[in-house]
Formats: C-alpha cells, sequence, structure tokens
C-alpha cells in the first residue's frame, strides 16, 4: 500500500490551482511502492501522478531526484518528469508534506518478464548511467556498504527469529563485504532500485524507467548486480543464466564493462542481495501488524546471497566476453 497521507479534494483542488494541468475531474491512490504516497489524477487536460513525500524520504534529497529526472529526460531517457508550478518551482506543500505533480508514464510493469525484457533493461540501464553524465548533484548511497552495519545492528538481536543461525552467518558476511568491498570501480549515477516495477513496458516494447527515489552515485556496475537480482531469479530461487545473459549483453550493447568490473560483478552481486536482504528483515521485524504496508520476505534475498556467495566468476552470470572466467 502506498498511500500513507490522505488528500481531501478541496486541498487537492487548491494545491493543482498553481499547476498548468486543467481542472481536476478525478483522482485515486495507488496502491504500489513504498517509500510515498502516490496518486493518480485526471484533469482537463490529461493524466497525472501526484506524489507526497513521506517522513523516510530526506526534503534535502528532493532537488537531487527531481533535477536528475530532468538532466535524464533532456538526454533522451524515457522517464517521468516533474511539471513545474506557476512561479517556477517544482515542489509544493499538500496535507503537510512536500508534494510534485509528475507527468504520466504510459505502459505497466511486467509480473513474469522474459529474457528479451532482461535485454531491454539492460540496455536502458546503460543508456541511463550515460545520460546521468554532466548532473552536477551529488548523492552519497547510503544503502551501500557504509549503511548495511546499522541496518544490521537493528535488526541483529532477532534475526535467529526469521531462521535459525541467521545471526551469525548474516554477521560473518558482513565483515567478508566489509574487508573485501571494492574500492576503485567506474562510478555515476545509478537508480539502485530498478526493479521490474520500476520499469514500464508497452508489449514488448521498453517505455521508461520510474521511481529515482534511491538514485544516488555509486558503482555503476553495482545498479547491475541489483538488476541480476531483481530480474533474473525465478520464484524457486533458482537463477537463470538466459535472463542473466539477455541483461548483461543488452546493458554491453550500449557501454562496454571494464575488466574490472567483470571481476567485481560477483562481489557486488552478494552486496546488493544483502543490501535487499538486510532492509526487508528490518521491515520484517519492525512493521506492526495490520499496518497497510505489504512486508516482503527476507528469506528471498538469503537465498540469492548464498548462491552469489558459491558464484566463482561472472561467465556464471550469463557474461560471455574475455575477462569474465576468473
Amino acid at each position: 500500500m502506498a498511500v500513507y497521507t490522505d488528500i481531501a479534494e478541496d486541498d487537492l483542488t487548491r494545491f493543482l490551482a498553481a499547476y498548468d494541468v486543467g481542472s481536476l475531474t478525478s483522482y485515486k491512490g495507488i496502491a504500489e511502492g513504498v517509500e510515498n504516497s502516490n496518486f493518480l489524477l485526471h484533469t482537463t487536460k490529461g493524466s497525472y501522478i501526484l506524489t507526497l513525500y513521506e517522513k523516510r524520504v530526506n526534503a534535502d534529497d528532493l532537488p537531487f531526484f527531481l533535477g536528475l529526472m530532468h538532466h535524464l529526460a533532456e538526454r533522451g531517457l524515457s522517464c517521468p518528469l516533474p511539471l513545474p508550478r506557476t512561479d517556477g518551482a517544482l515542489l509544493g506543500t499538500l496535507s503537510g508534506r512536500p508534494a510534485a505533480v509528475i507527468s504520466f508514464l504510459e505502459g505497466m510493469w511486467l509480473r513474469k518478464p522474459e529474457a528479451q525484457h532482461c535485454r531491454e533493461v539492460g540496455r536502458a540501464l546503460a543508456s541511463m548511467h550515460k545520460a546521468g553524465e554532466g548532473f552536477p548533484l551529488k548523492r552519497a548511497n547510503a544503502l551501500s556498504v557504509e549503511g548495511w552495519r546499522p541496518l544490521w545492528q537493528n535488526s541483529e538481536a532477532r534475526a535467529d527469529e526469521v531462521q535459525a543461525g541467521l545471526r551469525e552467518e548474516i554477521a560473518a558476511e558482513l565483515a567478508y563485504l566489509e574487508e573485501h568491498w571494492p574500492k576503485r570501480l567506474p562510478q555515476g549515477v545509478i537508480h539502485a532500485d530498478l526493479f521490474p516495477d520500476n520499469v514500464f513496458f508497452l508489449g514488448d516494447r521498453l517505455s521508461g524507467l520510474i521511481d529515482f527515489y534511491f538514485a544516488c552515485n555509486d558503482f555503476l556496475a553495482f545498479d547491475i548486480a541489483v538488476c541480476l537480482n531483481s530480474w533474473c531469479f525465478e520464484k524457486d530461487g533458482s537463477y537463470n543464466i538466459t535472463k542473466g545473459m539477455a541483461l548483461l549483453s543488452g546493458y554491453e550493447s550500449v557501454r562496454k564493462l571494464t575488466t574490472e568490473e567483470v571481476v567485481a560483478l560477483p562481489l557486488l552481486a552478494r552486496g546488493a542481495a544483502l543490501r535487499f536482504f538486510l532492509t526487508r528483515l528490518y521491515d520484517w521485524l519492525t512493521t506492526p501488524a495490520g499496518a497497510l504496508v505489504v512486508k516482503k520476505d527476507p528469506l528471498e534475498y538469503l537465498t540469492k546471497l548464498r548462491f552469489h556467495r558459491a558464484v566463482v566468476s561472472s561467465a556464471e552470470y550469463g557474461l560471455r566476453r574475455e575477462g569474465a572466467s576468473a
């Protein structure tokens, strides 16, 4: 559920008066996402998305997120655009929350992506990385290796409630990744959360990327690792190398990985699995019963983490070129 803050029609009508979007005809909450409250608006001029930024989002980060979407769109990437108010500002206030009106992107996300869709995702991700070059604002990745130990400390004492032996296993995993995490890889703006529900398709054609509210500056290959985790595993926890090969070949059709990135990919995939395991574990243990938020099973990412731990080289992900084998 992604409506944490309700809005009254009169308040919304007054808020929209500051935008060139026509008159409100209808609106409804969108029951997807986990960070912000989202509404689909219909007006006399078209359809739009209204986003209210909740307390988990740092208001100081909003210029980065909104500015990045404009930067990417200006360079040809298909993504939603925040609309300016009549005073030129991209942000207003509604129901006590920072709020923005975003252009509506046609398409839907795929519940059962196939290899051809993974190839399109890889190509779009590399295009985003290239389009992000030159964006002047910076935002550190708070959910990279430096942020994992504080997350773990919030859940460590209760970890064995989820699975016996989990506390010892994750403590060892975290220590290993902190010691071996790469120091020098190509960096830039990454999406950091490019799961299937953040990619829209029209048929088999990718129509755009959405939800840039985890975007930050980090290793470009970490974004690939996130996608391998989120696009290339089946429901039974098995890795689909055909999907992996398609995603990686799509990416490299736009931007070639360096030898250092190829070598580091198994470690990055392992770290990406730990990152999503830790956030899911925290939510699993702390979300109160009856809350209007769907809790996601952390054990899904524990299975993926264990798979990556056994990977020897990037060839096992489907990367077919020199340097992929250890």
